[in-house]
């Protein structure tokens, strides 16, 4: 039997040994969190998601967005989100020289992956640890069922504020005048 004290932390320092082989490797709370590349479906979203804020950013310069960048909160928990978007005052704070953030962006969207386990990663570790660090909106993403789990902090925590399904457009207080229609953002089937 292991006791939870002699368990493997895993560190940013670590993840400088793994080879460049396609995988995702991402560190939560010191558990080593090891995925495959995302499927087409999941990686369409995502790109679709992106261009709306990037769209949004170009017109407005209020901030910048960005696909799949790694997040360092700490040595223990560093993590490679689907899309983040922050403003350029935020986001000149948060940059380090590598150009990784090293603190919470305002927005993280995550698009859920196909598989129990990667789901539960996004709903609540990542949940967890976003509203642990600041993050004051995160979106989760469901292609499968074509909805959109709008998380927005509450005081010190993040909370379930909305769900939206396909029919409806996707807005954010965070972003003034934003608005993507969601079929946009899932498309044909």
């Amino acid at each position: 039997m292991t006791s939870a004290t002699n368990r493997v932390r895993w560190t940013s320092a670590d993840l400088d040994l793994f080879p460049d082989d396609g995988k995702r490797y991402e560190i939560i709370d010191g558990e080593l969190i090891v995925t495959r590349a995302p499927r087409w479906s999941h990686q369409e979203v995502t790109g679709r998601i992106f261009a709306a804020l990037d769209s949004w950013c170009q017109d407005t310069d209020l901030g910048r967005a960005a696909i799949n960048p790694g997040i360092i909160f700490t040595d223990e928990d560093n993590v490679i989100p689907d899309v983040v978007w922050a403003s350029n005052e935020r986001l000149e704070a948060l940059m380090d020289e590598a150009e990784h953030l090293t603190g919470a962006p305002e927005l993280v969207v995550e698009v859920l992956s196909l598989g129990k386990k990667d789901e539960q990663r996004d709903r609540q570790l990542k949940l967890k640890l976003y509203s642990q660090q600041g993050v004051q909106e995160y979106w989760i993403v469901d292609n499968t069922l074509q909805q959109v789990q709008v998380y927005r902090r509450d005081q010190a925590v993040l909370t379930l504020a909305m769900t939206l399904q396909a029919s409806d457009s996707l807005t954010s207080h965070l972003l003034p005048d934003f608005s993507c229609p969601l079929m946009r953002i899932f498309g044909r089937r």
